[in-house]
Formats: structure tokens, sequence, C-alpha cells
């Protein structure tokens, strides 16, 4: 998969996930340049399978009453740099929140996900950084 597919599947992902909670607004950041100019008409989309990523972005923006995409810089992106070292560290033998998708084929193929979700069962030095990624 490119970096634009992995950049759509992560959106979309977050997009069903919202809406999997009841949320009918949502504002989301990439930064991909790319796609939030696809996103926001300002790029066109030349790829087949990309084209096909967007539509599926258009359809479940459709059902939010407000959505929006922002470009934030890589480099000033801390947030998901944060979640990015945070997923790739664990202490021995400690237990986390996790939501993990295993995913067969891409999502615009109508894919089976599975997720799983393992309860955490102590605090550690990376619970004040899951609550300021998770509440703000």
């Amino acid at each position: 998969a490119s970096n634009n597919q992995a950049e759509y599947e992560a959106l979309l992902a977050g997009m069903t996930q919202e809406k999997e909670m009841g949320a009918t607004s949502l504002s989301a950041r990439s930064d991909s340049q790319l796609v939030t100019g696809q996103v926001a008409g300002t790029f066109q989309e030349k790829d087949p399978q990309i084209a096909k990523y967007l539509e599926k972005v258009k359809v479940m923006s459709a059902d939010l009453t407000k959505f929006s995409l922002n470009h934030v810089p890589r480099e000033q992106n801390s947030r998901a740099d944060l979640l990015s070292k945070l997923a790739s560290t664990k202490r021995p033998g400690a237990t986390r929140s996790i939501i993990q998708e295993v995913m067969s084929q891409p999502s615009i193929n109508g894919s089976y996900v599975e997720v799983l979700v393992i309860e955490e069962e102590e605090e550690s030095w990376m619970t004040p950084y899951i609550l300021y990624l998770t509440q703000g």
C-alpha cells in the first residue's frame, strides 16, 4: 500500500470509529497535504484506487453535520509523533488499552476488520500521554 492509501485508511478508520461512538461532527488532521487537498477538492485524484478512497470519505462525511480535515505539517504534528512512539513501546509484563485493526484487504474493497480491545490493568508513564491524546 502507498503512503496515500495508508493515510486514507487511517482517516476512514477514525471516521468509522467516531460514527460508531455516535459522533455527528468530526474535525480531523493529517500531515498529508495531498490527502487533505483531495478531500477539500483543491487537488485532483489521478489514481483510480485513491478515487475510491476519496469517494468513501465523501460518503461517510455526508452523514455528519460538520466535517473538516485540516493539514498539519509533519514537523508540527507532535500528537501523531507521540502516538507512534506510544504504539512502539511497551513495558515488559504491563498491559495497556490497545485498539488494533487487522485488515486483510483495503477498506474500499469491503474488507473484514477485527477489532481487539485489551483492558489496561495498571498505570504507567504513558498514562498521561494517552489521556492527553484521547481527551485533549
